[in-house]
């Protein structure tokens, strides 16, 4: 199996590897250290030292900070425990009107505001846009997924973590 350094990974995770190369590594069977190292480059590209546990976006991840693990954004704000759902959290812009949504669909294919709406999740402290989702107007703000971390450590990388004190 190809095992590929960390600074090859960084090149990957940001987009400088030619094409080639980057097909060839995301075709291949993925080396054992592989989601480490990924999780590695993440970490030093933070400007925080809480350790990332597990990327959820391309600026959002869940990280171990003190006693709890909660969902951070890239600048360091906070959404609060990793269970809940983080983009309650989040300034939202919801564009429900004709006007409003014209401003991404200036062309055609405007959607009907009646039928549908799109919000957008944004970071409340760094403006960061972390998601998008559309959806008929009233229905809840989707909670994407909550991940079983300690599954995921324990049982596909074979390295548990450390029990939360409190509460978790």
């Amino acid at each position: 199996m190809t095992s590929y350094s960390k600074e090859v990974i960084a090149d990957l995770v940001s987009g400088t590897l030619p094409w080639p190369q980057t097909r060839r590594i995301m075709s291949a069977y993925k080396d054992d250290d592989r989601f480490f190292k990924y999780v590695a480059v993440l970490q030093e590209r933070v400007g925080w030292k809480d350790p990332i546990l597990l990327p959820v976006g391309d600026h959002l991840f869940i990280c171990q900070s003190g006693d709890e693990r909660v969902t951070k954004c890239e600048c360091g704000h906070s959404f609060g425990d990793y269970r809940k759902n983080w983009k309650l959290k989040a300034a939202i812009i919801v564009r429900d009107t004709e006007e409003s949504l014209r401003e991404i669909y200036p062309n055609s294919d405007l959607p009907d505001p009646d039928w549908m709406e799109i919000r957008e999740f944004i970071c409340p402290q760094c403006g960061t846009l972390h998601e998008v989702e559309s959806a008929a107007p009233g229905y809840p703000i989707v909670h994407d997924f909550e991940p079983d971390l300690e599954g995921f450590y324990r049982d596909w990388l074979g390295r548990p973590l450390e029990p939360l004190n409190k509460g978790g």
